[in-house]
């Protein structure tokens, strides 16, 4: 009798043991995320942007999360798919622009709006605090980050020194309210994903391309065009700014423990707003470098970005407005309120 309680015994303590060494096992398994983007492994946003962000989140999670990232759409589909990817599991976390999948993210859209965006940090802040209030449409996601880039540049085969120069031009757009701010200048919107950007250049598709000095750096875009147009304007030098989102599946956030799920929010929101706002308006020097070394840097002069503004300004944010209003929202409601959010961290 004594020796069958004795081995009972024995073999709770090694099914304990056993058990104890299984949940620190587990304890310390790794997890591995997938993140996925467009843009090739040498573009800021892979090199300095995505990479430092999954290293700091590792590094934070004691090893115990692993972040890969395929860039260049290694992973398949085409970048208009990769807020899908996100959501339905595909893939863990994805780099995208929400205008890729026009419609769906509509109301953090007032932040591409002609002549709304100041600077980078400023629009990041503001976003952050607004998507607070109106996130319904990224309810399906963990949302990472919403930001913006510096501001698109008008990169051309032509000289676009005044606002009439753009009249007749067909120009690539990657998101619906860029698009009809082309159109309210007279000219043709041609969208596509960046990707696309090198071979519509080289191919006459279009006549030039709205976006910023750093993704031109990758693309070559310097030995494509020769002309590259900013703004005179006091506060504005770039006449619109295009919205990212670094979005995680939401299902695979919560699956993780409480402890990593707050690595992820330690590096997300606010808590990384600032940081991707200097890091991209940093971005902009090398690109414009390489700009001014093959082509022609143009200022619109203040005159001409004034007649600029009145083409643009006025008739797409009320056209957005109207959009938003049958859609059941309070169109202008919105526009005032990111444009207090913009004054309030633009100060």
């Amino acid at each position: 009798m004594f020796k069958t309680l004795k081995s009972a015994a024995i073999g709770i303590v090694t099914l304990g043991l056993i058990s104890g060494s299984c949940s620190v096992a587990n304890a310390a398994e790794t997890i591995t995320l997938k993140l996925h983007h467009l843009l090739s492994p040498l573009s800021f946003s892979h090199v300095g942007m995505l990479v430092p962000w999954a290293d700091k989140v590792m590094k934070e999670s004691g090893g115990r999360l692993n972040i890969e990232i395929y860039p260049s759409m290694q992973l398949g589909g085409r970048p208009p798919q990769l807020a899908d990817q996100a959501r339905d599991g595909v893939v863990d976390i994805v780099w995208t622009l929400p205008g890729y999948t026009p419609g769906r993210f509509t109301t953090t859209e007032v932040f591409e709006l002609p002549f709304m965006h100041t600077n980078t940090t400023a629009t990041n802040l503001a976003l952050n605090d607004y998507v607070k209030n109106h996130g319904d449409e990224y309810k399906d996601y963990k949302l990472i980050s919403l930001f913006v880039h510096p501001g698109n540049v008008f990169q051309s085969h032509n000289p676009i020194r005044n606002a009439d120069d753009i009249k007749g031009m067909k120009i690539r757009t990657p998101t619906r309210t860029g698009g009809w701010m082309i159109e309210a200048m007279g000219a043709t919107p041609v969208g596509a994903p960046v990707p696309k950007i090198p071979e519509m250049l080289s191919k006459k598709i279009v006549d030039a391309v709205l976006i910023p000095y750093e993704v031109a750096m990758p693309l070559k875009i310097y030995e494509m065009v020769d002309y590259h147009t900013t703004l005179d304007s006091p506060a504005v030098k770039r006449i619109n700014t295009s919205t990212f989102m670094i979005a995680m599946n939401k299902a695979k956030y919560e699956s993780l423990p409480s402890d990593l799920q707050k690595v992820i929010d330690n590096n997300s929101g606010d808590n990384i707003a600032r940081w991707l706002g200097k890091i991209w308006e940093g971005s902009e020097a090398p690109g414009e470098a390489k700009a001014a070394e093959s082509g022609e840097l143009i200022v619109m002069s203040a005159s001409e970005t004034a007649k600029l503004r009145a083409m643009t300004e006025g008739p797409v944010t009320e056209r957005w407005i109207g959009e938003m209003n049958k859609n059941g929202y309070d169109g202008r409601a919105l526009v005032n309120e990111a444009r207090a959010l913009l004054d309030k961290y633009s100060k």
